[in-house]
């Protein structure tokens, strides 16, 4: 009886206000109403994560832009692996969806924060770099938070993540290597960045 109380709580309180837009479900709380005990672990992991994502030396081995870039990378990939050591693939797989699935409504009424618009080809690097981390579990399980994250940035240095394509100015480019301006295409799902493999340089 408890356990269905707090689960029903928690659900009333992952509903959107009638003072939000449309009134929709935060897909991320209702993916931790779904599975309460993989969210436990993954909110201790995650501060453990973050200690060392926010680590200078970080920004010095790898790039600095932390949408888009190879840090971004580190980020999916490094946190889904050190989530995939005490959660299973298929919850954490889901829980990636319910992410996106919240960019994607934020990205519809137009609360996107930041400066970095959600689009379509940021939700495929995400989900890619998503899957890199589960593919390293058998290489990651028994190593500490510090050892993976050596492993993860070897993996990006091997391009085996995506990322956006830029130049050395830190501009995006579309495919055949034009300067991309987002703000040219306004509130559009779809922009034509492009996608390459994390061990990419920047064009010149």
């Amino acid at each position: 009886m408890r356990k269905f109380s707090l689960l029903t709580i928690a659900l009333i309180l992952s509903i959107k206000l009638p003072s939000q837009k449309k009134g929709l479900f935060d897909p991320v709380a209702l993916w931790g109403v779904s599975h309460p005990f993989a969210a436990a672990k993954i909110q201790k992991i995650n501060r453990q994560c973050l200690s060392i994502y926010n680590q200078k030396e970080l920004k010095q081995r790898l790039d600095s832009f932390s949408s888009g870039g190879q840090l971004d990378a580190f980020r999916h990939v490094f946190f889904m692996a050190a989530f995939h050591q005490k959660v299973k693939a298929k919850k954490l797989r889901k829980l990636g969806r319910a992410h996106e699935n919240k960019n994607y409504r934020q990205f519809l009424k137009g609360e996107t924060p930041g400066e970095w618009q959600h689009d379509s080809l940021s939700m495929v690097m995400d989900l890619h770099n998503n899957e890199v981390a589960f593919g390293l579990k058998s290489e990651t399980q028994l190593l500490s938070l510090e050892e993976l994250k050596e492993k993860v940035i070897q993996c990006l240095l091997k391009g085996e993540a995506l990322i956006m394509k830029r130049n050395r100015k830190g501009q995006l480019l579309k495919c055949d290597n034009t300067v991309l301006k987002p703000e040219d295409y306004g509130h559009v799902w779809y922009i034509p960045k492009c996608l390459v493999s994390s061990n990419q340089a920047l064009a010149d």
